[in-house]
């Protein structure tokens, strides 16, 4: 029996990267996982490649009648929630002297705004005890040349789950921040803007990560399935680093 078994879980920017591989994990371990993704096409594969125990719904978080409408198959499908995988976000490389209005919102309207109200329209279907997980990041708690943006809006993330515990402690439901450092997905990999700027990240990430490498996802997907399942029964406002030891040097 996996730690998962008959969980229902929720995981938005599924469609790759660290969400795929925790959906792809989520779904090994017993669950039935919607998958919530912006781009359909990826959407698809993405589904395909986790099978059987997964659903795929396109939408936008920063969007909150996507999200209601997430939120809606949910609730005719499968009724409650037992984990919620708050994980879409995203970023972009920008100076302080090169941030503009459009950068700043794009950037907030995904990772705070659509963190916010993925969790918020969520709460009536979430069990009581059920573990809420939110993607955070350690450039929250590190200094990152031209990343201040990106960096604030994951700073945002870990203050929710500060309060939220204590909203959410009459229902004894668990909120946790997993903070994934330079991890090999798309999204990382595409905030290079040529091949040398590519090559220049990961020699970058070797020397000032401890464990000298760049993440893999399913290293991710290990951490989350940790506070999705029993195995955290007692872990709740935490922020759990899956950074190979660069934030804590």
């Amino acid at each position: 029996m996996g730690k998962l078994s008959g969980k229902v879980a929720v995981v938005t920017g599924a469609n790759s990267g660290i969400g795929l591989a925790t959906a792809k994990r989520f779904a090994q371990e017993g669950a039935r996982v919607f998958m919530s993704g912006r781009r359909q096409n990826e959407l698809d594969a993405a589904v395909a490649e986790v099978g059987e125990n997964a659903r795929g719904i396109q939408g936008d978080v920063s969007n909150l009648a996507d999200l209601d409408r997430l939120f809606a198959i949910v609730k005719e499908e499968a009724g409650t929630i037992d984990v919620l995988f708050a994980n879409a976000g995203g970023g972009e490389f920008a100076a302080l002297g090169e941030i503009t209005e459009e950068h700043f919102d794009k950037t907030f309207a995904t990772n705070v705004k659509g963190t916010l109200f993925t969790v918020q329209k969520a709460l009536p279907l979430l069990k009581d005890g059920a573990s809420v997980i939110l993607t955070g990041s350690t450039a929250a708690v590190t200094g990152i040349p031209s990343f201040s943006v990106y960096s604030a809006s994951k700073a945002a993330i870990r203050n929710f789950a500060r309060s939220w515990i204590l909203d959410l402690a009459p229902r004894k439901i668990r909120v946790n921040v997993l903070a994934p450092g330079a991890t090999a997905t798309p999204g990382w990999h595409g905030l290079a803007t040529s091949e040398e700027a590519s090559k220049e990240m990961i020699r970058f990430v070797q020397t000032t990560t401890p464990l000298g490498r760049l993440g893999d996802p399913s290293e991710t997907a290990s951490a989350a399935l940790f506070l999705a399942s029993d195995d955290s029964s007692f872990v709740t406002g935490s922020e759990l680093f899956v950074d190979g030891g660069s934030a804590q040097i």
